[in-house]
């Protein structure tokens, strides 16, 4: 913040005509600060080169799409993957495709579409017009050497088109592997189990306008040509902790559900193995089972699943103090047991009542079934609340209320799933980074305790990543020390806004609305009577 006396504030404009006649004010001569003088208080919103006019007009040299920046989520950027200006770095490989040649001036650059697709995935309700304004913000109000107004959504929409979906998808990669690995320097974990982290595997299925090209490349869950929208299928790979994205896969949503999320798994495990590590648990539901598929999975990681009803439990050993027992199960033509042992080709599980088994821990002592039950619940925060709290970000974006994206290609469904992917993943880590500055609580179940992320509220990271996109213009040409300290300040206000976890809350079933009609009750008595049809006036015998 900046304190200008007014008095000392001139304003050298040529008061005259003509496009560029705009002018900002200056300080001359700017004398110490006394009590009650009136004092201006005003904000950076960029440091540019100053252009003075023959006039006097003092005006800014340089473009405004330079000075773009996302505020606090991409400062976050920066920090995950040690680079400056990332995503600048990312679009000065790309070459302009369509229309854009990107040889001349424009009002918009390959960096800044791509800054405006991020910014788009966060605000469900705005079109193409309004995540400019709020892209550009108080920059579009500068002075510049050459006249800026904020650019229309159909020029955002041609240089979401010449980017094309390629340098959103690097972006991904790039912040998917940083989250890994800063899952791995920092023990975010929940709920113990042993020495293992906690991760859960789900998949899910999103809408998209339905247009032809649409409805060709992705299809629909139902599999036939009358579903109201064509959708995209993602296999999702998330800390149960903290509900951050390790690793997406993506597929066409037609096919049976369980054979194209199995599918998606295989893929996953190959291209994202550096996840699947032994210091890990996963979590899965039951769409996941299968011989092959499991003991691939145990070479390399520990699983927790639970099985179908029609899979067949053949039980080998007698009960174990904590209520499991071994079992081999058989499926897929195979009877191998649910994982692999390291002496033996035919494994064995250990399971319980509610079906669930876990390959490899077979200690029941190191991994009580109890601890084992109890993590499983996990599931639903790692993975449903997780994508919950994503798919509020596109709720409502396109033709429909609920979850669903915006763009009619093929193309910019991918861009624009890779946008999404990547801003809630920043918003997550922007809700990781404000936990581990927070003052623990002085009162309360967690008093003392370090605050973690789980109770910094996702809407509320948000909607903090969004006013600070506004805001965070002057980023770009501020010293790192002041940007640090505007981070920090967002930080710092996140960190106090916190939820209550852990409630673990249970309600009776109760009727939501009264009945149109009185109960009963219990004092009714039933008689049984002869049934009287009448047909056209005189009783029947």
């Amino acid at each position: 913040m900046v304190a200008i006396r007014v008095a000392d504030l001139r304003s050298p404009a040529w008061h005259g005509s003509g496009k560029d006649g705009r002018t900002a004010l200056t300080a001359a001569g700017a004398g110490p600060v006394r009590s009650r003088d009136l004092v201006v208080f005003c904000k950076p919103v960029a440091v540019a080169p100053a252009l003075v006019r023959r006039d006097g007009r003092v005006q800014a040299a340089g473009h405004p799409a330079g000075h773009v920046r996302l505020g606090v989520i991409e400062q976050q950027l920066d920090e995950m993957t040690g680079i400056k200006d990332t995503i600048g770095q990312i679009a000065a490989q790309v070459t302009p495709r369509g229309t854009i040649k990107g040889t001349a001036r424009r009002a918009m650059t390959i960096a800044a579409a791509l800054r405006g697709s991020l910014l788009m995935t966060l605000m469900p309700d705005a079109d193409h017009a309004e995540i400019l304004a709020a892209l550009f913000g108080d920059l579009a109000a500068v002075p510049w050497q050459a006249p800026f107004t904020v650019p229309a959504g159909t020029v955002f929409s041609a240089w979401r088109r010449a980017a094309g979906p390629e340098p959103l998808a690097v972006l991904q990669d790039l912040v998917l592997a940083a989250s890994a690995a800063e899952h791995e320097q920092h023990d975010w974990r929940a709920i113990e189990i042993g020495d293992l982290k906690l991760g859960s595997v789900d998949g899910t299925v999103t809408r998209m306008p339905d247009t032809k090209a649409n409805r060709a490349a992705f299809g629909s869950a139902a599999g036939d040509d009358v579903s109201p929208y064509p959708q995209l299928r993602d296999l999702l790979v998330t800390d149960a902790s903290t509900r951050g994205t390790l690793a997406v896969v993506t597929g066409p949503s037609g096919g049976d559900k369980a054979e194209a999320e199995q599918q998606l798994l295989d893929r996953a495990l190959i291209e994202y193995g550096h996840v699947f590590t032994k210091d890990r648990i996963w979590v899965l539901d039951r769409n996941f089972p299968g011989v092959a598929r499991i003991k691939k999975m145990t070479k390399v990681t520990h699983v927790l699943i639970r099985l179908r009803s029609s899979i067949t439990l053949r039980r080998v050993s007698g009960f174990f103090p904590d209520g499991s027992w071994l079992a081999d199960v058989s499926g897929s033509g195979e009877a191998t047991g649910c994982g692999s042992s390291s002496t033996t080709s035919t494994s064995t599980a250990r399971t319980c009542r509610r079906r669930s088994a876990w390959p490899h821990l077979l200690d029941w002592s190191a991994h009580p079934a109890a601890v084992l039950a109890a993590a499983y619940k996990w599931r639903w925060d790692g993975s449903e609340t997780a994508l919950r709290e994503d798919k509020s970000a596109i709720r409502g974006a396109g033709p429909s209320t609920g979850p669903i994206f915006r763009s009619g290609t093929p193309e910019m469904i991918r861009a624009e799933h890779a946008a999404w992917i990547t801003a809630c993943e920043l918003v997550r880590a922007v809700m990781r980074a404000a936990a581990r500055q927070a003052i623990p609580a002085r009162k309360g179940r967690r008093a003392g305790q370090p605050v973690h992320p789980r109770e910094i509220s996702f809407t509320a990271a948000r909607r903090a990543a969004i006013t600070a996109a506004r805001d965070g213009t002057a980023t770009a040409s501020l010293s790192a020390a002041a940007r640090r300290d505007r981070r920090d300040a967002v930080l710092h206000e996140l960190g106090r806004r916190r939820i209550t976890t852990g409630r673990d809350r249970h309600r009776d079933h109760k009727t939501k609305a009264g009945q149109a009609f009185p109960a009963a009750g219990r004092g009714i008595t039933t008689r049984k009577v002869p049934a009287r049809i009448t047909i056209c006036g005189p009783l029947a015998a």
